[in-house]
């Protein structure tokens, strides 16, 4: 079986102050840190256990994972087991980077996320940069919010080409077409994240072929369709997967839509739907969205 599972423990703490986040500067409790650490783990035996399957992982957690060392030993001890295809995270990269140096990095990537005003732009650079000579796939992105362009501007021109920027609706923040057009001039795919897609009946691959865990095991078709389908440590799962369509009126996050089957990101993303690293870097120009309308404004 090839499965994607985006796992998200109980982890929601972070070292960043980001007005737009509810989990800015939270503090864990020790018990909090050890319950994250022991699902983690727990989660981490079975993903080694199941070399009959192809598993690719993504993990996004509320908080920023790679400041603790259990997820920097998790994603370097997954990648190189043979029957992952892909293990990444997203993160604030505000975490040190020689751990890299024990992953393999042909299966590793990061989906990272550049904060104007919580790091210094040099330093998140500068990581960038050691990432590309460490020759692990990652991909950028910024929110766009209005005081942000310029500095999203500024890392697009500093970033090799091949490094794809993406840019993030911001949630309530509703885009003429002029600032769409700024934004779309520096991430080519930003319209998909400009409007949430309908997608009420819809088909898609979360709870087929892509499914969302939690900290206890319990699994969902995807972080926002709550009803569970079973759970993954005593397999009851495997029997609830199969095609459904979508029962939510409309899907505004990239880590829910870009699953639709009536979107092409897939072959956008060819290789690279975990880490949001598109098959080519995108042609600039407007993009044309396949499918059914949209509505209102993206949620980050």
């Amino acid at each position: 079986m090839d499965l994607t599972l985006l796992y998200r423990g109980p982890l929601a703490s972070c070292d960043y102050d980001c007005p737009y986040c509810p989990f800015a500067k939270r503090r864990d409790t020790g018990d909090q840190l050890r319950a994250d650490r022991a699902a983690l783990e727990r989660f981490a035996r079975w993903a080694a256990e199941q070399s009959g399957d192809r598993l690719s992982v993504l993990f996004t957690p509320w908080g920023e994972g790679l400041v603790r060392s259990w997820y920097r030993r998790t994603l370097a001890e997954l990648s190189r087991l043979p029957h992952i295809r892909r293990v990444a995270i997203q993160t604030n990269l505000s975490c040190r980077t020689d751990w890299l140096a024990e992953a393999d990095a042909d299966t590793l990537a990061l989906w990272c996320t550049y904060h104007p005003g919580q790091t210094p732009y040099d330093r998140f650079l500068a990581k960038c940069r050691d990432l590309g000579e460490r020759g692990v796939r990652f991909s950028v992105g910024v929110v766009g919010l209005p005081e942000h362009l310029g500095e999203a501007r500024r890392l697009r021109a500093d970033l090799p080409e091949h490094v794809y920027l993406w840019i993030n609706a911001a949630e309530a923040h509703t885009y003429t077409d002029a600032e769409a057009d700024a934004w779309t001039a520096l991430d080519p795919l930003f319209p998909y994240s400009r409007h949430p897609h309908t997608s009420a009946g819809l088909p898609c691959r979360t709870g087929e072929s892509v499914i969302s865990v939690d900290g206890d095991g319990t699994v969902r078709r995807c972080h926002f369709v709550r009803a569970p389908l079973g759970n993954l440590y005593d397999g009851t799962y495997r029997a609830a997967l199969r095609p459904r369509p979508c029962p939510l009126a409309v899907c505004d996050c990239h880590i829910g839509y870009v699953h639709l089957e009536t979107l092409p990101l897939y072959d956008v993303f060819a290789g690279g739907v975990l880490e949001r690293v598109p098959a080519a870097v995108p042609p600039s120009g407007p993009v044309d969205l396949p499918g059914p309308g949209a509505v209102g404004a993206a949620q980050v």
